[in-house]
């Protein structure tokens, strides 16, 4: 891992978000600027906490958004809808903020869907630009963010993916090399390259650091990491966690400590709004199940009977529930229970985790790291590059990548 000398100034950040729109890009959006404000606390933002005082974070107040989006609207009619949903983002909040937020919108432009699956494609009513190759696209991309960046004179740009849960990958060749990815976008294989891999390419190819939020697995695949080596360029994901799994990550290990040995751990989730909808189809769902469903193995260190099921309840919105059952073995071989209800709104959850990411990211290409993020493991249900799920081992991770910043500076 490299080393440049660190900008004293943070300076103007640019937050690149795909999926602009969205409930937890919204959310995202707004609670910045209450926070830069001084209209909110910054509950929620690890960055905030006394483990991460004397490191130089990104200012708030000095973040600029943009982004691509396949719907249309705007972040003030968009957190409308969220509060007659859900009840958050309060009316009298952005009507403080309706500035800010239309000019943010005035940074959110039309995204891709090249093999998005027919339910993200049927989210969309945004119109395309004239771009319809896949070299096409990533080119028109690049220039969507290179003017933006120039338009708010921005000292540097974290991009963020925030799209909807695509279908799972097949792996190809055409995913195992980055020659081999570029030639497929030259030959326009639309069956091999995902929005999600094209956001993510773009990114690496600018030369900008790049969160992955979502479980879409098409993103940072082997081709894609090389493509941020090439350019020294630092990343991470996959899939923000931020309910249910977190919960698990930090009570999977009480059972291995005690010496109780899991025997089944069964979970149901329900939830609206488009996330449910788009997790109502079988193939995006298993993309997401996948990233929910592996850690407790490697946590306990023996197999056991998982299962996570999803259903889509329209009602719900954004407001999910949870609930867990936990069948273990104890003293003598006595079988006992554990059961236990998260209710939570997703983007409430989610928003402080993707602020502090941007600003881990950013200060990760400010001090010249290159690669994935290990230490950012305790954010993700399944971190790229990362073996260990105990959430206590992560944080632990965290702090000692927090020490090490603070020491280096003290030099």
């Amino acid at each position: 891992m490299s080393k440049t000398k660190q900008n004293p100034s943070p300076g103007r950040l640019g937050v690149w978000l795909f999926g602009a729109y969205g409930g937890l890009a919204t959310t995202l959006v707004v609670g910045t600027r209450a926070i830069a404000r001084g209209l909110a606390e910054p509950r929620g933002l690890a960055t905030e906490l006394p483990i991460a005082v004397g490191i130089p974070w990104q200012g708030l107040a000095d973040i600029v958004f943009g982004g691509h989006e396949i719907r249309t609207g705007d972040y003030v009619s968009a957190a409308a809808e969220i509060h007659a949903k859900t009840g958050t983002l309060a009316p009298s909040l952005v009507h403080a903020l309706r500035k800010d937020l239309a000019a943010a919108s005035k940074n959110v432009v039309a995204g891709v869907m090249p093999n998005a699956g027919r339910t993200i494609e049927s989210l969309a009513d945004r119109k395309p630009k004239a771009a319809t190759s896949l070299r096409a696209q990533v080119e028109q991309i690049q220039r969507d963010i290179r003017a933006w960046q120039r338009q708010h004179r921005l000292d540097r740009v974290v991009c963020v993916n925030l799209t909807s849960t695509e279908p799972q990958l097949k792996m190809t060749a055409a995913h195992r090399s980055l020659a081999a990815f570029e030639k497929a976008l030259d030959k326009n294989d639309v069956r091999a390259v995902r929005p999600s891999a094209i956001y993510a390419y773009v990114a690496a190819t600018l030369g900008l650091p790049f969160v992955h939020f979502t479980p879409s697995d098409s993103a940072l695949v082997p081709a894609i990491q090389e493509a941020f080596a090439k350019s020294n360029t630092p990343w991470m994901g996959r899939d923000g966690k931020t309910g249910e799994t977190l919960v698990k990550s930090a009570l999977a290990p009480m059972f291995k400590y005690r010496n109780l040995r899991v025997l089944s751990w069964q979970g149901y989730n329900i939830l609206g709004d488009r996330d449910g909808r788009v997790l109502a189809n079988a193939a995006n769902k298993k993309t997401k199940v996948a990233t929910k469903d592996a850690l407790l193995p490697s946590i306990l260190g023996y197999p056991l009977h998982t299962h996570v099921g999803i259903d889509y309840v329209p009602s719900l919105h954004d407001l999910k529930t949870a609930w867990d059952f936990v069948h273990f073995e104890g003293f003598l071989g006595f079988k006992m229970s554990l059961q236990f209800i998260w209710q939570g709104c997703d983007a409430i959850l989610a928003a402080p985790l993707v602020l502090d990411l941007v600003r881990f990211a950013d200060l990760a290409k400010r001090r010249g790291e290159v690669g994935s993020m290990p230490h950012l493991a305790c954010f993700f249900k399944q971190p790229i590059g990362v073996a260990e799920h105990d959430l206590h081992h992560q944080w632990q991770m965290l702090v000692g990548y927090l020490e090490r910043v603070r020491s280096e500076r003290a030099r």
